[in-house]
């Protein structure tokens, strides 16, 4: 007897009559059917959907791209022969659908399909991820990503400087987004600046401003960056590559709170919150004498530690996923979903770019996948076969492998640490022990 605790939700867009005369044995077997055009479909819920495919959906392909993106399912296309042999139809197809018929209708092999679709589409929303929060928002689930959120939201309110640090590509500029985000100047600007992207020459005036005439090129007056902040949040990424002149002039800034712009006067009163960012080791650049020890004091009242990606362990998959979507509308290509081998490699590799090189490698990755997944090939990594381990002692072996296993794990299972604890086939407690025996979470 056929099994009918499932509700399946079948939606057929734009259907035809050869569309409606597979309902009443779809519904015989268990499929509940809505049908609508294109404009009304992304408002209407499916398990999987059919598309009578068209010419003119080909010539809005757009529409067709964004319900599927958007209705994390599996769908298939519906199309006669003719349209069949349009130009680039089959790359279209292949590339967003889940599968195709043509008519007229087999319709056991319809049947079949569809049931392999609904598969598909609930492994799919199993590894959906959902992020709803702001643009801006620092994602992960991981120990350090929680209690840098936490440390974010008790420096928000502060009106003292804030000095981040940490490596390239963790995220220094979005945890100066977010603090200016949660405080009081939220509805002010917020202006940034790289004090190793621009020119020396010209650093003064882009920080300072300019009257006009003051040297040669200067054909009216410029607003600097620290006056355009006025009332919101200046943000100098990279503060260890200023000048030591430049050093000076904003020391006198932070001391004053007023500025003169280049060329002229009159002291100009701003009013600031100033955050800033380095990668470089600020003490040891004192005492090398290339940043000045005032000024370091000044800017580091508080200070924000941003963790690199090989310590945000469980955070992985989550980034992963999400900048696959978020690159998907860039390259005009669906969201996929990456292999197990891809997430064994990325597991194992040590990302020295941290979450700016995950990003790249992910956008890489979606345009070379030729498959439904994003292969470790396809992310410029080594699979797990072509790994080659270091030799060292037996106990060393042992540490890496509990190690490797415990990573694995929180990359799959994060959200469920119960699940995470029966997959190693450890008891919770345990699975907690070797959590903090790793320093992990």
């Amino acid at each position: 007897m056929l099994e009918m605790a499932t509700t399946r939700r079948l939606l057929i867009v734009d259907p035809c009559e050869d569309c409606h005369q597979l309902l009443p044995g779809l519904r015989t077997v268990g499929w509940e059917v809505d049908s609508c055009g294109l404009d009304e479909a992304g408002d209407r819920p499916c398990d999987v959907g059919l598309l009578r495919l068209q010419p003119f959906h080909l010539e809005r392909p757009e529409a067709v791209k964004d319900l599927i993106s958007r209705s994390n399912t599996e769908w298939i296309a519906v199309l006669n022969q003719d349209v069949l042999r349009l130009q680039n139809v089959g790359d279209f197809v292949c590339e967003w659908f889940f599968d195709f018929h043509t008519l007229p209708f087999d319709v056991s092999r319809v049947q079949v399909t569809l049931g392999r679709a609904f598969g598909m589409a609930r492994l799919r929303g199993q590894g959906a991820v959902h992020v709803n929060q702001p643009e801006h928002e620092l994602l992960g689930d991981s120990r350090p990503i929680r209690d840098l959120r936490k440390l974010l939201s008790k420096l928000a309110p502060t009106e003292s400087p804030v000095l981040i640090r940490g490596e390239s590509g963790t995220g220094k500029e979005l945890v100066a987004r977010t603090l200016h985000r949660q405080s009081q100047r939220h509805a002010k600007p917020f202006v940034a600046i790289n004090c190793g992207a621009i020119p020396e020459h010209l650093i003064q005036s882009e920080l300072f401003g300019h009257e006009k005439g003051a040297f040669t090129g200067a054909h009216q007056r410029k607003i600097g960056r620290i006056e355009a902040a006025h009332g919101g949040t200046l943000f100098l990424d990279e503060i260890g590559d200023l000048p030591l002149e430049l050093q000076a002039n904003l020391l006198r800034f932070l001391q004053e709170k007023h500025i003169e712009r280049v060329g002229g006067s009159q002291p100009i009163a701003v009013d600031v919150r100033v955050l800033a960012a380095t990668h470089v080791n600020l003490e040891s650049a004192i005492g090398a004498g290339r940043f000045r020890e005032d000024l370091y004091y000044r800017l580091n009242v508080l200070q924000v530690v941003t963790a690199p990606l090989r310590e945000r362990h469980g955070d992985l998959s989550m980034l992963a996923n999400h900048f696959a979507h978020f690159y998907s509308q860039e390259t005009g290509r669906r969201p996929r979903s990456f292999s197990e081998d891809a997430l064994i490699a990325m597991g194992k590799h040590d990302w020295p770019g941290n979450v700016r090189e995950l990003a790249n490698r992910v956008r890489r990755g979606l345009v070379l996948a030729e498959g439904r997944q994003i292969e470790a090939a396809d992310l410029g990594l080594m699979s797990q076969a072509a790994t080659v381990v270091p030799m060292g002692t037996l106990e060393d072996y042992k540490h890496r492998a509990e190690r490797q296993a415990l990573c694995d794990v929180l990359n799959r299972h994060a959200d469920n640490l119960s699940i995470a604890a029966k997959v190693l086939g450890i008891s919770r407690p345990t699975f907690y022990r070797l959590l903090h025996k790793h320093q992990i979470r």
